[in-house]
């Protein structure tokens, strides 16, 4: 059985952008999920439960929608074992930044599609290295308002690309979606590629 669309279970505007890049026709679902970390979670344990039980909790949201498969992802930043969220304000974006800054940190991103009774999932893990910053500038990328709805306090398509000395891994994964092993899902789901650019 082919999919014409999927189900995204992600309020990410980055993910359903990627999407559309690779021509899934997708539906937006809002899931609204308790994203606590375990005690002894590694973060590469966490980022991989949590898109796990969330495509397990959207499947159930998404009854009446037909058969589609259900697709959510979750991106951590890292660094060591400590999670770097988003942060809450300048002082906390000087705190993360002022942590990265200099160093390599790992992006880790989990994909889960749910369909036709099975979830499979896949993992994407990226390391980043970013160049000095110094607090000023550290200040200046926070009053850009970019950073405050991004994991790690940058994001790697924005303004807090200029960061960035090295990648090595997925620039897609880094942004929230790898699409690498998120087109293996598709595939193996039997959802089609490239559907805009289809021939009649």
């Amino acid at each position: 059985m082919s999919y014409a669309q999927i189900v995204l279970a992600s309020r990410s505007p980055r993910r359903s952008q990627l999407l559309r890049q690779i021509g899934v026709p997708h539906e937006v679902l809002a899931v609204e999920f308790d994203e606590a970390r375990l005690p002894g979670e590694s973060p590469r344990e966490y980022v991989q439960r949590l898109a796990g039980d969330k495509a397990v909790h959207a499947l159930r949201l998404a009854a009446g929608r037909g058969e589609c498969p259900v697709m959510t992802a979750d991106t951590v930043v890292a660094l060591g074992d400590e999670i770097l969220g988003k942060p809450e304000s300048a002082t906390d974006c000087d705190r993360i930044l002022g942590a990265l800054s200099g160093r390599t940190h790992e992006v880790m991103t989990a994909v889960a599609l749910h369909h036709a009774g099975a979830l499979r999932l896949e993992l994407s893990v990226s390391r980043v290295t970013f160049r000095s910053i110094d607090i000023d500038e550290r200040l200046a990328y926070w009053r850009t308002g970019e950073p405050a709805d991004k994991a790690g306090g940058y994001a790697i398509q924005g303004l807090g690309a200029v960061f960035i000395e090295r990648l090595e891994g997925s620039y897609s994964g880094v942004m929230g979606l790898p699409l690498y092993e998120t087109t293996r899902l598709l595939q193996a789901a039997g959802v089609r590629l490239w559907q805009e650019w289809e021939s009649p």
